[in-house]
This record gives structure tokens, C-alpha cells and sequence, in this order.
């Protein structure tokens, strides 16, 4: 899994992080571990990770650092432009930015990752979504795990 994010992250210019996702993401990666904290195959995407582009959108954080930019001001607005200047994309992770994004119409691609445990609570994604968004399938791959990633592509 951790080799798939490494690619995924590859292919974006930038990371689009909401505060929460930021703050886990920074707390979990950006700090040197202390020795053996960490397993050796976590450490391509540590480094992907810290040195990755990122924008974090916020309205409660003054300052960010770790590579990163705050986004303020319209969402829809501040977003196309990002996209605009982009080459390869933004990679977007988190709970309610992306939902934000949906609702804008602003993914143009998803990617889902199951994973092979029945959990029973916890967030649910994309949550209180006000419409319906169609999807085509456009690649799948399966892990080791039974992980089965897939992304999609919405009907336009």
C-alpha cells in the first residue's frame, strides 16, 4: 500500500490537504523517527510525503510549513486555479475536502481503496453528498492483503 501511495503522490504536482489530514500527515511523517520506529519499507514514502508540494485548506490555521501553503478565499475559485497551474494534478486526501470538492464538481478522478476488514464504525466517505455522481471504472488493482484498489472517472 505504501508503494501505491509512493506512485500515486509521483504523479501529482501537489497534495491538496484539508487542516485535519494535514496535521495527522505532518504529526506521522514529518519528524525523524527515533530509531526503529518505523519500518524500513515506510521509509520511500516518508520521503515522498515530506517532500511532496502541499496546499492545506483552512480558515482556523494562521501558518503552515512542511512544504506547504495555506489556501484561503473561495474553495471552487482557489482550486480551478491550482488545477490551471498544475501539470501532472493534485492528489486530494482527507474526509471533508473531498466531499467539498465533489459537491463543486472539481474530482476528476477518485481512487477507493477496500481493504479486507469490516471495521463497523469510523467516517464514512463522502458522507451527506447532495447528489448522485456517476462513475466509470478505469483501473483496479489488487494487493497482497486483498486490498483491491480502483479508480474512477466521473460520467460527465
Amino acid at each position: 500500500m505504501h508503494r501505491h501511495a509512493v506512485e500515486n503522490l509521483a504523479q501529482a504536482d501537489a497534495v491538496l490537504f484539508g487542516r485535519v489530514i494535514y496535521e495527522l500527515m505532518e504529526a506521522a511523517w514529518r519528524r525523524p523517527p527515533p530509531e526503529a520506529a518505523r519500518p524500513d519499507w515506510t521509509e520511500p514514502f516518508a520521503r515522498t510525503i515530506n517532500a511532496s508540494k502541499k496546499y492545506v485548506v483552512s480558515s482556523t490555521l494562521d501558518r503552515v510549513d512542511w512544504n506547504a501553503e495555506l489556501v484561503r478565499g473561495d474553495l471552487g475559485t482557489a482550486v480551478q486555479q491550482l488545477k490551471r497551474e498544475s501539470g501532472k494534478g493534485l492528489f486530494v486526501g482527507g474526509m471533508k475536502l473531498p466531499l467539498a470538492l465533489a459537491e463543486l464538481g472539481l474530482i476528476d478522478e477518485y481512487e477507493f481503496v477496500v481493504h479486507p476488514r469490516l471495521a463497523g464504525h469510523g467516517p464514512t466517505l463522502l458522507a451527506g453528498l447532495s447528489k448522485h455522481v456517476d462513475l466509470k471504472l478505469v483501473s483496479r488493482l489488487e494487493f497482497a492483503s486483498g486490498a483491491v484498489a480502483m479508480r474512477y472517472e466521473p460520467r460527465r
